[in-house]
């Protein structure tokens, strides 16, 4: 199966405000728009050998849902009337900051922040949710696409093995993308928690179940324009 991630659209807050579970909506209008995120994560899928989406799989998050749905609309008229089914998963909601949530990152107590940045998995000073905790649950749902047709199915056996899906598109977070990134690769949470995604932006993987490493990245990043 391959994977198309996407970063949600621009959301209605300002620069420097602590935003994980808040639920925002999108900026209007939608930026960047979502005819161009469709067409540059498409290129990437193309170049990169990978075919159009069989579903989309969002966060409840209403910023990713309503990304989800002008991406499947757009797909929709591109695709001459070919509909795109969405389905929303709790497993791929951003980090819970707490009480922060709604703050301005420098209105933080600079203790609090250090305590934090000392123990990055298990810190929790927010009391929100922990960085482990949340990649449990992200990495949980990854290692859910992995189950085998059996699995998936209904237990009647009047209802035949689903047909794995060849392309999932994901519209959520940049935080458990990045947590997906390190699950698959194989790397510390530490190191991709600083690799860059831009509003829209799109990266692919193709999992390889039985290899060393769960999935390969095909690329990252991938912005709009």
């Amino acid at each position: 199966m391959d994977l198309v991630l996407i970063r949600h659209a621009h959301p209605a807050v300002d620069d420097g405000v602590c935003y994980g579970r808040l639920d925002l909506p999108l900026v209007e209008p939608m930026s960047p728009p979502a005819d161009a995120i469709l067409n540059a994560a498409s290129a990437a899928a193309r170049a990169n050998g990978v075919p159009p989406p069989a579903r989309i799989v969002c966060s409840p998050a209403q910023r990713a849902r309503a990304t989800a749905q002008r991406i499947a609309q757009a797909f929709m008229t591109q695709a001459g009337g070919t509909a795109l089914t969405i389905d929303s998963d709790a497993r791929l909601h951003e980090l819970d900051f707490g009480a922060w949530e709604g703050q301005r990152w420098d209105a933080v107590p600079r203790e609090r922040l250090d305590q934090w940045a000392a123990d990055l998995m298990d810190a929790c000073p927010h009391g929100g949710e922990s960085a482990r905790r949340a990649y449990a649950r992200v990495a949980g749902w990854a290692d859910s696409l992995q189950a085998s047709p059996s699995v998936l199915a209904s237990a009647s056996a009047s209802v035949s093995e689903p047909e794995p899906e060849s392309c999932l598109w994901v519209v959520g977070h940049a935080g458990p993308m990045r947590m997906l990134a390190a699950h698959w690769l194989g790397l510390p949470l530490s190191d991709t928690l600083d690799w860059q995604l831009g509003w829209g932006a799109s990266c692919g993987f193709r999992l390889d179940p039985g290899a060393v490493r769960p999935a390969r990245l095909l690329w990252w990043n991938r912005t709009v324009g």
